[in-house]
């Protein structure tokens, strides 16, 4: 039977231990295939993201982007990841493509916070204030439960939202301030031009930044990640791909070799922290193989449910 999981219901079954410890395990197999797709009619865009592991499965991840939707009272995007078995292909569970989204996303720098952030992490900001740091402030809450909040938003009002949501977060008016106040900065915005500055950042800070997404797109300088020991969840999908890492490895304001680990070096224990004082960086990519080790731990915990 195909299961069809939808976003309110397929969430009450989910743990971000549960879903770090599924991606950990994920990255024990055999390296993903991956492969994405576009098609584009006028200002609307279908993407496919697809990816193969060995001895999980398949998993196809639709999203449809109509920039017209809010006249509608639609939203944006929308779409659906599709599960199929590893061994007869056959069609296993739909998923929202939502919930896929959030847990993805936030558990990918979850994950790396709780391999790179000191343990004794107390002061955590939020730069930006969209959807995606909503999850990053439930995620990291489950991880560092007695961590104190801020968010910083280019829009304050965008601050004064997210902090309304929830109301243990405070709100920074200057970033700077912020940034060389906090453990761990978590960063999700939509910046184009690096926004955080290495000149800012203080010993022992962990650096998770997640916004940048295309080859044009920055959040940090490239101060930071020459002061930063640099950590990405796959090699393959960020490095060339994303601006984050092409733009300063291009300019040459860093080398391959400054990029100490993946995610598949996990289990051969390179992806961690060294000392107290050192700086770490870590840039989410996202990635359709990490879709697929979501989709798979999300079907788990619903049948277990």
């Amino acid at each position: 039977m195909v299961e069809i999981i939808g976003f309110e219901e397929g969430e009450k079954a989910l743990r971000w231990s549960g879903l770090c410890d599924a991606l950990e395990r994920g990255h024990t197999r055999p390296r993903a295939e991956i492969a994405d797709t576009f098609l584009y009619r006028g200002d609307d865009t279908l993407l496919s993201r697809a990816a193969w592991i060995d001895g999980m499965g398949i998993a196809v991840k639709s999203a449809t982007i109509f920039t017209g939707n809010p006249s509608k009272g639609k939203p944006v995007v929308n779409g659906g990841l599709n599960l199929y078995s590893d061994t007869d292909g056959t069609l296993e569970a739909i998923v929202d493509f939502h919930l896929v989204t959030k847990w993805k996303t936030a558990g990918d720098s979850l994950l790396a916070a709780t391999k790179l952030a000191r343990a004794d992490s107390r002061d955590i900001l939020i730069v930006g204030a969209g959807t995606v740091a909503h999850s990053l402030y439930q995620a990291y809450s489950s991880a560092f439960p007695d961590a104190r909040f801020t968010v910083w938003n280019r829009s304050p009002a965008g601050a004064m939202r997210l902090a309304a949501d929830h109301p243990g977060i405070a709100i920074a008016e200057d970033l700077e301030t912020a940034v060389r106040a906090a453990d761990i900065v978590t960063s999700a915005t939509m910046a184009t031009q690096p926004l955080i500055r290495g000149d800012w950042l203080q010993p022992g800070q962990h650096l998770d930044l997640i916004g940048a997404y295309r080859p044009d797109m920055r959040e940090a300088d490239d101060r930071a990640l020459q002061r930063a020991r640099i950590f990405v969840d796959s090699r393959e999908t960020t490095l060339a791909h994303i601006g984050e890492m092409k733009i300063p490895l291009a300019s040459g304001a860093i080398t391959p070799d400054a990029v100490q680990a993946d995610y598949y070096d996990l289990a051969q224990g390179g992806f961690t922290r060294r000392s107290d004082d050192e700086i770490t960086l870590f840039k989410n990519g996202g990635g359709a193989h990490l879709d697929l080790m979501t989709g798979r731990y999300i079907l788990d915990a619903w049948r277990a449910r």
